[in-house]
């Protein structure tokens, strides 16, 4: 059953039947897994992928991304749960991940500017009580996310070299 999980993540319009064919699993049978995995909250939603270095040079909008390291203070029996889950809640933040190292979580938010990234973290994230310390790093270039490659390969200029 993983097998449809994988074709559906790399392609959330793959139907039940081209699953079906790439699987040997019968129609019907991917229908209702699909469904199943949806009702229990395992897919959770079907979303598409935006290369913003295109969406720049194609329309002109910017769309800029960053990580941002967020240090807190750990309560007792709440742990980061309740910092994370509030900084969750911002439009800006796309993911929360509680992560190991220097920094307690990982967080990446958008925003239209660089500027529009550093008023949300002076003035929305380092705020929160119990963050002790934040880390912004812009992200310069995408070479691949979320399983898709952006970078092309180049073309090899070499001259062909023949015996």
């Amino acid at each position: 059953m993983l097998e449809i999980m994988e074709i559906l993540r790399a392609d959330a319009h793959a139907t039940p039947e081209r699953i079906s064919a790439l699987t040997g699993i019968p129609a019907e049978e991917v229908r209702k897994q699909i469904a199943a995995w949806e009702q229990q909250g395992i897919i959770r939603r079907y979303k598409a992928v935006i290369d913003a270095d295109r969406l720049r040079e194609i329309t002109g909008e910017q769309l800029i991304t960053a990580f941002i390291d967020v240090a807190v203070m750990p309560a007792r029996g709440l742990g980061f749960d309740d910092v994370a889950l509030r900084i969750a809640r911002f439009p800006e933040v796309r993911s929360v991940y509680l992560v190991s190292g220097a920094q307690d979580l990982r967080c990446v938010v958008t925003g239209r500017s660089m500027h529009d990234i550093a008023e949300f973290v002076a003035q929305k994230l380092s705020t929160i009580e119990r963050v002790t310390a934040t880390a912004t790093h812009f992200v310069m270039k995408t070479y691949k996310d979320d399983d898709e490659l952006y970078a092309t390969a180049e073309v090899d200029r070499r001259l062909p070299v023949t015996p």
